[in-house]
């Protein structure tokens, strides 16, 4: 391999790596993700690239595994499912995770050879041929997706806990509590969240670990909460989680309270205004005419943003009286 098609191999994983972490993080909790579609197209786009980018290189099982995520990612971008069920996202987990071992295989110093590659792909494909399945399934009704907490009991696992959960519970918070002693930024947090998205997998089918590691999620992605008041707390909270997983307690794991108000969204009345959309942030004159204004806030904003901007000048109007 020359040098320029060795520097091209290189920046196809660096990029690559970025997808899967759009991927995985998305997929953590897939069922608010499905509420954002912008999120749902970015998904869509990043098997795209990778899908594209091996297709260059000749990535054979690269190509395939990604060609086959970005069909099912299509399923919820175009297709009439409204919602999604720990089903559908443990099976599209498992095959980002075929995705990540044909990666990692490529960057090794043996690099994927195609026996390999071609030996993973036909190991996942049948996990892509249930989810298509499921999916399609999920959008014609005859599947219902059961919420946490009902139909079964919550905390239901799908087999038995491993002997060792405690033990990797606890190798990945010492890998988080590294992170948490850096200096605070943007690239920090993606560290933690990708330490999230690991001991979210290692839970299975585990759903009060699960939502308590898409809470800490939560909590560590507000740019408003600090290191300092972050990482005790998660480490606690996971760190008892996982001894309670082990003990065979799962039904007793709980967020905290003041877990729950860390990955909370601010109240309206904290927020200095609504969010606002890259299109619209921009400066904007407006019309004259009411019926004018009210045109122009309906093209600009979002239902949720309206329903914030309404509350807005409500409190607004009462604290003028």
């Amino acid at each position: 391999m020359s040098d320029q098609q060795d520097r091209i191999m290189r920046l196809f994983i660096e990029e690559a790596k970025e997808h899967l972490d759009t991927l995985e993080n998305g997929l953590v909790d897939l069922k608010s993700t499905m509420k954002d579609p912008e999120s749902v197209q970015e998904m869509f786009r990043a098997a795209h690239s990778v899908k594209g980018g091996a297709a260059m290189l000749g990535l054979d099982s690269i190509k395939t595994t990604a060609h086959r995520l970005e069909d099912c990612f299509k399923v919820l971008k175009d297709g009439p499912v409204k919602q999604v069920d720990q089903t559908a996202e443990s099976l599209f987990l498992k095959g980002v995770d075929t995705l990540k071992d044909l990666l990692g295989r490529l960057e090794g110093p043996f690099g994927l050879r195609n026996e390999e590659g071609e030996k993973l792909v036909q190991q996942v494909m049948p996990v892509f041929a249930q989810l298509e399945t499921h999916l399609n399934n999920l959008a014609s009704g005859k599947v219902i997706p059961v919420a946490a907490g009902s139909g079964a009991p919550a905390g239901q696992t799908a087999g038995p806990v491993p002997a060792n959960f405690a033990i990797e519970v606890m190798a990945l918070l010492k890998e988080m509590l590294q992170v948490f002693k850096q200096k605070e930024s943007a690239a920090s947090r993606q560290e933690l969240t990708a330490v999230c998205v690991r001991l979210y997998k290692l839970g299975g089918k585990i759903e009060t670990w699960q939502n308590l590691v898409k809470t800490a999620r939560g909590a560590i992605v507000n740019p408003k909460n600090s290191y300092k008041v972050l990482a005790p707390l998660i480490i606690k909270e996971l760190k008892e989680a996982g001894d309670l997983v082990q003990g065979g307690k799962v039904k007793t794991i709980v967020p905290s309270k003041n877990l729950l108000l860390l990955a909370a969204s601010p109240k309206p009345a904290e927020a200095s205004a609504p969010a606002v959309p890259a299109a619209a942030s921009k400066q904007v004159a407006l019309p004259g005419e009411p019926k004018a204004v009210v045109k122009l806030l309906l093209k600009t904003f979002n239902k949720k943003q309206l329903s914030e901007i309404a509350k807005l000048l409500v409190q607004a109007i009462k604290s003028s009286n």
